[in-house]
């Protein structure tokens, strides 16, 4: 029996959202957070690494290396991506700019395909709202536009999506991937010859980014939703193709990149807590939304003939949930369910009463308004000294730190913070209801907050987040023009590499060091000097150099030993 739809929505709630507002706003997020700051400790400078490496032909192509050591992440696509970028725009733009830029093409193209995945998943006929008796329900077009519009604002705010989304790392090219595996599975209905393309390209991008199990677990997947999808012509023809393109992917795969990292989760309360929490923020406000999806369309993906709009992205949602859950860091596969949430997050705003909305409107106005006018008056303490706590708790957290003002920065924030005062204006306004209203205030906070971070918090994140000021302090304490590094991890290493220019060796105890100084990760956080276990043949401790913002983050420098006080000794 079918189910009766549970959305009602009229012509006038499908209104276009601005194309050019739209627009702007991608803009907005996006490029602040890649353009402007340094590279950020871990992850994000670790792949810098890498990427430089193999732009100056130090690394096999197949098997990228920093030093010797491989990464963490077995992928190849976003480290060549970077290091061809580096190689061609390095005469105008430092390496750290250069790999950004395809990084960011790639952030627009995960936005553009989620747009694209809702628009086609709502243009199913399952996913229609009812047929009013004298007409005037909603155009299937512009309902789809509409309802795509919502499922990008829900991912744009989703808490969990700033800082990844804005990082050169296999993560962001997982993300972009994923997205376009999405938006191809979705269309196939209407443009099949194209999506299966698309899909085999995708899923191409996503085993070459790190990821070839889950890949292969989505072409599983696909092929299973295909047969049970009554709007495709042939479904068992499609799925075959499907499979057979997954499998030709998994085929072409290297070898070296398949490792199966299930890491089984604790089964402690404290493990379970902390994942919870995880979820509750890293996937907000997209998560509440998505569980009145499946509440109100119940009938519909319980159902025997399941609604394609709701089964494609319940299903790839929860196997990258489910992997997220026996992955460490967690983090890292849930990242890419965002995509699958924000779609089934939009599929509630047909069903949300007036009372609901406004309760979300409410929310989220005190929410990021509060948040950011904490942003402000830590920033006007840093100028000012006022208030004076603020202004304290920088100084102890940060000691050495001396804030600057910018002035292009200070206009880019006040000029965000009045769009978001003119947006809560228009929002609690007298006007025709749009069906994605709802989401503008959650999707504008998180760009807001996001874009003072990057504009009068931007000083203070890069020298709590980087390694520079570590770096220049152990430039004042050497001369030479080359140091060994002894038990750094691939972040410092990389800091080394990207903000000397001291020529870096790997320290190796079997092999005499041409090098006068050595750089080694300190084991005695906090002591003034260095436990008598401390010790390496033929160099004397000279200082340990901490990090300002990391106490459990110092280094120790070594010098060697001149000949006239190894005779002494």
């Amino acid at each position: 029996m079918k189910q009766p739809t549970p959305a009602i929505v009229s012509q006038d709630a499908v209104r276009r959202l601005p194309r050019v507002a739209l627009y702007v706003f991608c803009i907005a997020y996006v490029i602040p957070g890649f353009w402007f700051r340094e590279a950020w400790k871990s992850v994000d400078l670790t792949s810098l690494g890498f990427m430089l490496e193999l732009a100056h032909h130090n690394s096999d192509w197949w098997h990228p290396t920093l030093l010797g050591q491989t990464p963490e992440l077995d992928a190849l696509l976003p480290y060549w991506l970077g290091a061809w970028s580096i190689q061609v725009l390095s005469p105008w733009l430092s390496a750290a700019k250069a790999v950004r830029v395809p990084f960011m093409a790639l952030s627009f193209l995960s936005l553009s395909a989620c747009w694209y995945a809702v628009y086609a998943l709502c243009k199913s006929q399952r996913a229609q709202p009812v047929a009013f008796a004298f007409g005037g329900e909603a155009n299937r077009n512009d309902y789809a536009r509409a309802l795509a519009d919502a499922g990008l604002l829900a991912l744009i705010s989703s808490l969990g999506l700033a800082q990844p989304m804005h990082e050169v790392t296999p993560m962001l090219a997982q993300f972009t991937f994923v997205s376009i595996c999405f938006a191809a599975l979705a269309s196939l209905p209407f443009h099949k010859t194209w999506s299966l393309w698309t899909w085999v390209l995708g899923l191409a991008g996503l085993s070459l980014s790190g990821a070839p199990s889950l890949a292969l677990m989505f072409g599983v997947f696909a092929s299973w939703m295909c047969l049970l999808d009554t709007e495709l012509e042939h479904p068992r023809q499609t799925a075959l193709l499907v499979v057979i393109g997954s499998l030709l992917v998994a085929w072409l795969t290297p070898r070296h990149m398949w490792h199966w990292r299930v890491h089984w989760p604790d089964m402690t309360v404290a493990h379970w807590h902390g994942q919870l929490r995880l979820w509750l923020w890293f996937t907000w406000p997209a998560w509440p939304l998505t569980l009145w999806t499946l509440w109100r369309w119940r009938h519909h993906w319980l159902a025997t003939q399941q609604s394609r709009h709701l089964l494609i992205p319940l299903c790839l949602g929860t196997v990258c949930a489910l992997s997220a859950m026996l992955s460490v860091p967690p983090e890292r596969v849930l990242l890419l369910s965002l995509p699958f949430f924000a779609a089934l997050a939009a599929y509630a705003l047909p069903t949300l009463q007036r009372s609901v909305r406004a309760l979300i409107d409410w929310f989220t106005l005190l929410f990021f308004s509060g948040c950011a006018f904490i942003i402000w008056v830590v920033w006007l303490a840093m100028q000012t000294g006022w208030p004076p706590q603020p202004a304290a708790n920088v100084a102890r957290l940060l000691p050495g730190f001396v804030p600057s003002f910018g002035a292009a920065a200070f206009v880019v924030a006040l000029l965000a913070t009045l769009t978001w005062v003119w947006l809560v204006k228009w929002r609690t306004g007298q006007h025709r209801s749009a069906i994605w209203k709802s989401l503008v205030l959650p999707a504008a906070g998180a760009a807001l907050c996001w874009l003072l971070l990057m504009s009068l918090w931007l000083p203070l994140l890069d020298y709590a987040r980087s390694y520079v000021p570590m770096i220049l302090e152990v430039e004042k304490s050497i001369t030479g023009q080359r140091i060994c590094l002894k038990d750094l991890n691939l972040a410092q290493i990389t800091a080394f590499k990207v903000h000397s220019p001291v020529e870096i060796e790997l320290f190796e105890a079997e092999k005499t060091p041409s090098c006068t100084w050595v750089i080694t990760e300190s084991d005695h956080k906090g002591q003034i000097a260095p436990p008598a276990s401390l010790h390496i043949e033929g160099f004397e401790w000279i200082k340990t150099i901490p990090r300002p913002s990391d106490d459990n983050q110092e280094m120790d420098l070594f010098k060697k030993i001149s000949s006239p006080e190894r005779a002494k000794d």
